[in-house]
């Protein structure tokens, strides 16, 4: 119980995976967890080799390569088929040092949790910031409904409609909506092989990508109202939009559960916060930095944010100055990637046939030249990787290099 002890609000990817990586260095945690149970939304998550590098640092890395299930080539497609762009597994892997991993979230959550002290995580327990404390003297306070929780630290890791980071920084304006939704689904996979592929059309695209586990998970945005819905349910929603679009995309939403479609309006945070800290209380993931998925490096920057976190504030030393040093390192780097990701969706934004047609010859004109061009739009993304560790798990062999040892 001499251990500092660190109070994590939320326990999505960003708050669970700070949460492992500050027990790994010596803090003791506690997720507090409003939801009644840890049984994540029916959604894959995506991630990169800078990500990989990060869990690295806390023993995870070649465990979540192992799942990569992308081999060979793919690439971004036409409604009607026709090949743009295309990609190769190896050639990313060889480019970033990593190949592209998805997997279910829920597999992911559940590693996460495995690494972490039974009871950490409290699941059914609202929590408010009373107090974020000062780096140098008083401890920060959470609320509860069975009482106040004093803390060394508090993470403030509860997504993009983040109370705590209001309770920081009350004059920020928050988020604003991206323009578009988004669904999302997980199906079996068709019974026909598919290369996986993203899809952009007028104003919309989809993606279906593969699963270690035999499924396949699939995703759709169109540039709408903020608020819309469909007037019957958001699977026949998905046929009317994606229904005429080249296979798999009939056959995948054809074998969706209506009630398993998720469809959320896509909000960033396109005005940067002036910081990620106040006092004992710092921001990770989306609460810090939310982004429209077009990098797909949402779930990445939590990773990294964690990782980072924790690099900083080793027990003992100065927590003021650790946490300005985590602020240092990731708010210009998210910043611009949140920047990176509004300029993406634009590229889907685009609905006159001029436009899209000019778009689609522009990318399949850069395509022609080899897929290092394309895969060079992730550079200074995919290819991070995390500050000297100081508290990492013993490395495995064939681990990708973190950085200078």
């Amino acid at each position: 119980m001499d251990k500092p002890h660190a109070v994590v609000i939320g326990s999505g990817i960003g708050g669970l995976t700070a949460a492992v990586a500050l027990h790994g260095c010596g803090w003791r945690v506690t997720v507090l967890e409003r939801a009644a149970s840890l049984e994540p939304v029916g959604a894959g998550i995506a991630l990169a080799p800078n990500s990989q590098r990060a869990l690295d640092v806390i023993g995870m890395g070649d465990e979540i390569r192992a799942l990569a299930a992308w081999q060979g080539e793919g690439g971004m497609r036409a409604p009607g088929g026709r090949w743009l762009s295309r990609t190769d597994s190896a050639a990313a892997a060889e480019r970033f040092g990593g190949p592209m991993v998805l997997l279910h979230r829920a597999t992911f959550v559940d590693r996460l949790v495995a690494r972490l002290p039974e009871g950490a995580v409290r699941t059914g327990t609202p929590a408010e910031l009373l107090d974020p404390g000062t780096a140098g003297g008083a401890p920060a306070v959470v609320g509860t409904a069975a009482g106040s929780i004093e803390a060394d630290l508090v993470v403030g890791a509860d997504g993009v409609n983040s109370a705590v980071r209001s309770a920081l920084f009350p004059d920020h304006p928050g988020p604003s909506y991206a323009g578009f939704t988004t669904w999302r689904i997980v199906v079996p996979a068709p019974e026909r092989p598919f290369a996986p592929h993203e899809t952009w059309g007028r104003g919309a695209l989809w993606g279906t990508q593969p699963l270690k586990d035999g499924r396949s998970y699939a995703y759709g945005a169109a540039f709408t109202p903020a608020g819309t819905r469909a007037a019957d349910n958001e699977k026949a929603e998905l046929m009317r939009r994606f229904g005429d679009w080249h296979e798999p995309i009939p056959s995948v939403i054809a074998a969706a559960d209506p009630g398993q479609v998720l469809r959320n309006d896509v909000y960033h945070l396109i005005d940067p916060l002036p910081s990620f800290h106040r006092g004992r209380t710092v921001l990770v993931g989306d609460s810090a930095h939310a982004m429209a998925p077009s990098l797909g490096q949402g779930g990445n920057q939590a990773i990294e944010d964690a990782i980072v976190l924790a690099h900083h504030l080793a027990p003992g030393g100065d927590l003021g100055a650790g946490v300005a040093a985590y602020t240092a390192d990731r708010l210009p780097r998210t910043s611009a990637i949140v920047r990176k990701a509004a300029r993406a969706s634009r590229l889907v934004r685009l609905t006159s046939a001029p436009a899209v047609a000019l778009r689609d010859a522009l990318v399949f004109a850069v395509s022609r030249f080899g897929p290092g061009l394309v895969l060079r739009t992730f550079d200074g993304t995919a290819d991070w990787t995390p500050p000297r560790h100081t508290y990492a798990a013993p490395r495995q062999a064939n681990t990708a290099p973190t950085g200078a040892e």
